[in-house]
Parts: structure tokens; C-alpha cells; sequence
């Protein structure tokens, strides 16, 4: 009875969708209040419905109802409590069910928070996102139905994929979705925007927030997928170009973009259309992303095995989504002001060549994804692009960008000289250069020493530049007055430091993992050893063990340096009777500076086992790195004029800017 009250409340829920479109649209055109208000309620009932279909969906797993169908495929009764709830979303249907909660909840959130914008505008945005919403509930109803029953219903269910059962896997989907789902506002918002032709500063103070909002869940969610991969996969390694990473990636870097966009919008009324057709770029990404996986296109430990005839639905929604808002850009855009000129020596400039760089690489990852899929359907042959391709093109961009972004905040917005800060430039680059030498001196490689010369580089402009908003070194800056012009401080000011600063400790992770790191792998016997980099690892014993739904063959493995011991490692190969399937788990030895990981194959006493182990410096530096992004995005979110914690402070359009 529980399953038939969720596909119910899914039907309802694609009801109110289209009527939250109808009265959204229809209300704002004709100025019917009432309608609008409609609209509003038909968000919130949306939001609600869809969080009852949800949990409904999540207590079927956790009481192992294995008469829904979706349950008895991808859970068992003997799998622990957090993978059977994990499990909801870790299938398709499931996941489409997470989508569309979020997304619902993202439609009433704008209601929530929108009672301060135009009437028209928010009504129109909440159409939009009722619209775009209803399609996916649509696609749930008629093609991926997550509530189909299942006859005769079977004693157990066949299990769910083991490299899906970890927590960081369990707890990546949702984040990686508030970031997908979350640029849908800002998508609906642009469309709106360009229904009525008008969009000023107001506007882009409005949907930064949002951006904001997404983009740090998104920069979380990619990150836990990264550490996932590290230590889960036994591979040893944080990024593999997988296309299924990469369509999470494309969406970063355009939201990036997007973000540094709605900046100069909101503080100079400047990249008006630019910030539009980003935002339709970016949620766009998202849907590509979610094609992909779905379509069946490709095969990928990340994407979801399905019928290729759902993915044409996927695409029809893809096509008529983007196109539409693509469609409608090129034909009102030219309503949108310019905005405020600038020349090229000034804060925008710069900020413009952020975005040309970053929306090149995203087309130099979207290229390198989809080529293969385009030649396999043109030709049928199979062909891989590999970390070759996309070490070559995108770290020479992204190095070019760090460049840029330690010199634009120095400089000042409409109108500057480089003269004024020819200086502070100098001293930065005596700093970078001297980071290069002293880390050849230290016997590493030429390109190494060029990307921790440039991660020096962004660390001394961004703190040049915080340092200048907290008045640092001025006469009247009293070193005891710092805590109190730390506090007056806009977040969003707080939160492009800190996002900056990670952006140079990811990148210095990145090249010491990428230039410095070191590997080996051979077949030992107990007693016997393995080395790299100077640690020892000696295989000491090999016992069996018994998980909760699992067997485990577990080494125990001690690392020396120098005759010393530093650590001990328990690697396992794990064997789960219901999937029938194999996993290996790495096991780590972590430290600030360096991560010793180790993974073991088969093997028998006779014959040895396969043992392979890994010297990783600074790899921890990556996600340290990432997660102080993301803090970085939500402690802007407390800027005050926001609104989002504390009462909006109006901001107005300097002089000079014509009206939008």
C-alpha cells in the first residue's frame, strides 16, 4: 500500500508541476495575483509530495519491502542499515527520486526566499522551475517508475553493487545533486529574466546567492567522489578522467565562471547577457551530464545501466529545456543592456579573461568526452581519450588562469593602471620564482617546480589583496583594531580568500601527486617486502575474517623507514556471496605531507600474493584544498547583502551605469 501512495504522490506531484508552470507564466503576463499566488502554493505542495514519494521510497529499502521491484534489485536483508538506506538513491529510479525531490525543494525555496523580489520576475522563475521539474517527474511516471511491483515477490534480494557500499559513496549523490539540481534556479531565473526582457543589478544580487549555494555543494560532492575513488577502487589515484567524472567537472567549471560572472553584474551592472547565457550553460551541463550516465552510451563503474530508449526521453527533455532557453536567449537578448564599459587595464577585464579561460577548458573537457561517443555513433568504432589528451590542453589553461586570478583583485574595477600595482607584482613573482628554485634545489622536476611556483604566486595575490580589505599596513590600521575590521568584513570578501587560498593548496597537491609520487607492485611471501620511495613494506600475515554480508582475506602489512616503524596497513580483498563480485581495499598510512597506501591481490601462502603500494606526497593537500573552496562559497553566503542569514542590505548601481 506504501508504494501505490508514492506513485500517487508522484502523479499529484506532476500535476502541481504543470499547474506551478501555467500559473507561474500565465500569472505574471496577465498580472493575475491570485494566479501567482497559485503558483507559489502549488511550488510548496510540489516540494511536499515529492519528500513523501522519497521517504516512502527510502522506508521500502529499509524494511527491505522486496515486493517493489526497485528493492528487491538492489538490496538484501543482510546489508547494513546505512547501505540499505544509501541504496534508494544508488540506482537509477532512486536517484531520479532524489533528483526530483531536490529539485521540488529548491522550487519552494524560492518561494520562501523570494518575497522581495519583483512580483512578475519570481512568478516567472517559479513557473520555469515548475516546468523543467514536471519533465523529470514525467519521466519518473511513464518510463522509471521506482515504485513497480514485483510478482511473486522473491525471499531476498539480489544485493547491491559492493563498491557502492561505503559511506563516502553514500553520502556523495546527494551533495553532487544540490549542486546539479541548485543551478536550476539560477537557469530559471535567466529564462524569466530574458521573458521580460529586463535584468539589472538587483537581478544578479538575487541569483548570486544561489549560485553560490550550488556551486559549494557541487565542489563537495565532486571532492567525497574523489576520495571515494582513491581508497575504494584500489586504484590509487584521485582523478581518471572517466567521462562520468568529467560531466560533474563541466558543471564546476562553468558555474565557476558563472559565479565570478553574477560578481561583476551585481557590484558594476556589467556582463549582463554573459551571466545569462552562463546560467542556461551551466544547468544545461548538469542535464548533459545526467544523459550520459543514463543514456547507457557509455559503460563506467559511475553510470547507471538502463534501457538507451530512456535516455531518448532524457534527451528530448535535454533538447527542449536547453533549446528552448537557448532559442528564447537568441531572440530577446538584444533587449539586455550592455552594461557599464570598462577598459582593459581594470578588476573586469580581468574578470572576463577568468571566464574566456574557464569556459575554454570546460569545452576542452567536453570535447575530450564526447568525441568518442560522437565517432562511436557516426562510425561504430570504439576509441578512448585518455589523461594524455587532457593533461596536454587543460593544465596549461588552468595554469594560465591561476595567473590571471592573483592579478585581478589587485586591480581596480572600470579603470586602472598596471603601473600602480607594478610593485606588488614584482614581489609576487620573486616570490614564485623563488618557490621554483628552492623546490629544484630540493632535486624535483622543472614542471613541478613551475606549478608550485605558481600556487605560491595565487597565495601571495590573494593574500596581498585580503590583506588591502583588512587595511594591513596602513598608518591609521592599528594592528588591535584587526578583530573589528575582520568582523565588519563582507563574507563574500572572507569567502573569496579562503576559496582562492584552496584553490593554490589543491594545485599544490595536484602537481606533488601528479610529478612526484611513486609506485610498486610484486608478488611476495610472508616475511618479504615491497619498497618505494625509501618505506618498506613488509607483508607480516594474511588472515580471514567475516563482514556483515562479506568475507574478507585481510594482510597485515608494516611499514619501516630507516629500520623504523611508521605505520601498519590492513588491505582486503573482499568476497560478498549475493552480488557474487570481488573488491580490493586500500588501506593508507595518512599524514600531512604524505599518504602511504597499499593494496593486495590474490594469492596463497606457496605462491605469495600480489601486493601493490603507493608514495603519494601532498595528495591529502587536494581535497583540503577542495573542501576550502566550498567553505569558502558558503561563508560568502553569510554576506549581509544576501539576505540569506541576515537582512539583505540593498546595493546600489553605481552612478553612471545606464538603467536595464
Amino acid at each position: 500500500m506504501l508504494a501505490e501512495i508514492g506513485q500517487i504522490a508522484l502523479m499529484i506531484a506532476l500535476l502541481l508541476g504543470l499547474v506551478q508552470a501555467w500559473m507561474g507564466l500565465h500569472g505574471a503576463h496577465i498580472a493575475d495575483r491570485r494566479a501567482m499566488i497559485v503558483a507559489d502554493r502549488a511550488a510548496i505542495a510540489q516540494a511536499l509530495l515529492c519528500v513523501l514519494a522519497f521517504g516512502l521510497l527510502a522506508s521500502a529499502f529499509v524494511m527491505s519491502d522486496f515486493s517493489v521491484k526497485l528493492v528487491a534489485t538492489n538490496s538484501h536483508t543482510t546489508k547494513p542499515m546505512i547501505y540499505k538506506f544509501s541504496g534508494t538513491w544508488a540506482n537509477h529510479e532512486g536517484s531520479l527520486m532524489l533528483w526530483v525531490m531536490i529539485m521540488a525543494l529548491f522550487g519552494a525555496a524560492m518561494v520562501w526566499f523570494g518575497k522581495t523580489l519583483p512580483a512578475a520576475l519570481r512568478a516567472r522563475a517559479i513557473g520555469v522551475q515548475g516546468l523543467v521539474g514536471a519533465g523529470f517527474v514525467a519521466f519518473m511516471v511513464f518510463t522509471s517508475n521506482p515504485f513497480e511491483r514485483l510478482s511473486p515477490i522473491p525471499n531476498n534480494g539480489l544485493g547491491l553493487n559492493p563498491l557502492l557500499q561505503d559511506p563516502g559513496l553514500a553520502i556523495h549523490p546527494p551533495f553532487l545533486y544540490l549542486g546539479y539540481v541548485g543551478f536550476s534556479v539560477a537557469f530559471s531565473f535567466a529564462v524569466a529574466a530574458l521573458i521580460e526582457g529586463r535584468v539589472d543589478a538587483m537581478w544578479a544580487r538575487w541569483v548570486r546567492p544561489w549560485v553560490l549555494l550550488a556551486w559549494s555543494f557541487l565542489t563537495i560532492g565532486i571532492t567525497l567522489g574523489s576520495v571515494w575513488a582513491y581508497y575504494e577502487l584500489g586504484w590509487g589515484g584521485w582523478w581518471f578522467w572517466d567521462p562520468v567524472e568529467n560531466v560533474s567537472f563541466m558543471p564546476w567549471l562553468a558555474g565557476t565562471a558563472l559565479l565570478h560572472s553574477t560578481l561583476v553584474a551585481q557590484s558594476r551592472g556589467s556582463f549582463m547577457r554573459w551571466t545569462l547565457l552562463l546560467a542556461i550553460t551551466t544547468f544545461s551541463l548538469s542535464l548533459v551530464g545526467t544523459f550520459i550516465v543514463r543514456s547507457g552510451v557509455l559503460t563506467s563503474v559511475h553510470a547507471f545501466a538502463v534501457d538507451p530508449e530512456r535516455g531518448k526521453f532524457i534527451l528530448m527533455l535535454l533538447a527542449a529545456s536547453t533549446g528552448g532557453a537557448l532559442l528564447l536567449y537568441a531572440l530577446r537578448s538584444g533587449r539586455i543592456s550592455h552594461g557599464a564599459p570598462f577598459r582593459m587595464a581594470s578588476r573586469e577585464a580581468g574578470l572576463v579573461l577568468n571566464n574566456i579561460m574557464l569556459v575554454v577548458a570546460t569545452a576542452t573537457v567536453f570535447l575530450g568526452t564526447a568525441y568518442p561517443l560522437i565517432i562511436d555513433a557516426l562510425t561504430g568504432d570504439k576509441i578512448t581519450v585518455g589523461p594524455p589528451y587532457f593533461e596536454y590542453t587543460f593544465a596549461p589553461i588552468m595554469s594560465l588562469l591561476i595567473v590571471f586570478m592573483a592579478v585581478a583583485p589587485l586591480v581596480k574595477w572600470r579603470t586602472d593602471t598596471f603601473s600602480r600595482i607594478g610593485r606588488t607584482l614584482l614581489i609576487l613573482a620573486g616570490l614564485a620564482i623563488a618557490a621554483v628554485l628552492a623546490t629544484m634545489l630540493l632535486g624535483k622536476t622543472f614542471l613541478g617546480a613551475i606549478g608550485i611556483g605558481l600556487a605560491v604566486w595565487l597565495i601571495g595575490g590573494t593574500l596581498v589583496s585580503y590583506g588591502r580589505k583588512l587595511r594591513i599596513g596602513e598608518a591609521k590600521s592599528a594592528i588591535g583594531n584587526l578583530p573589528k575590521r575582520f568582523a565588519i568584513l563582507p563574507g563574500a570578501t572572507h569567502g573569496f580568500a579562503l576559496a582562492h587560498l584552496g584553490l593554490a593548496v589543491t594545485t599544490i597537491g595536484i602537481v606533488s601527486m601528479g610529478v612526484w609520487s611513486d609506485e610498486n607492485v610484486d608478488r611476495i611471501k610472508l616475511g618479504e617486502s615491497v619498497s618505494v620511495a625509501g618505506y618498506e613494506f613488509i607483508l607480516k600475515d594474511v588472515t580471514s575474517r567475516q563482514g556483515d554480508n562479506y568475507s574478507a582475506e585481510t594482510g597485515k602489512i608494516v611499514i619501516e623507514n630507516n629500520g623504523r616503524i611508521v605505520g601498519q596497513l590492513n588491505p582486503e580483498q573482499r568476497t560478498y556471496p549475493v552480488e557474487r563480485n570481488n573488491t580490493t581495499e586500500g588501506a593508507m598510512e595518512i599524514s600531512l605531507l604524505r599518504i602511504l597506501y597499499a593494496a593486495k591481490g590474490e594469492g596463497t601462502p606457496e605462491d605469495g600474493w600480489i601486493v601493490r603500494v603507493y608514495y603519494h606526497p601532498m595528495v591529502s593537500w587536494i581535497w583540503i584544498g577542495a573542501f576550502m573552496m566550498a567553505f569558502g562559497g558558503f561563508f560568502s553566503l553569510a554576506d549581509r547583502r544576501f539576505g540569506f542569514v541576515t537582512k539583505p542590505k540593498v546595493t546600489r548601481v553605481p552612478a553612471g551605469i545606464p538603467a536595464e
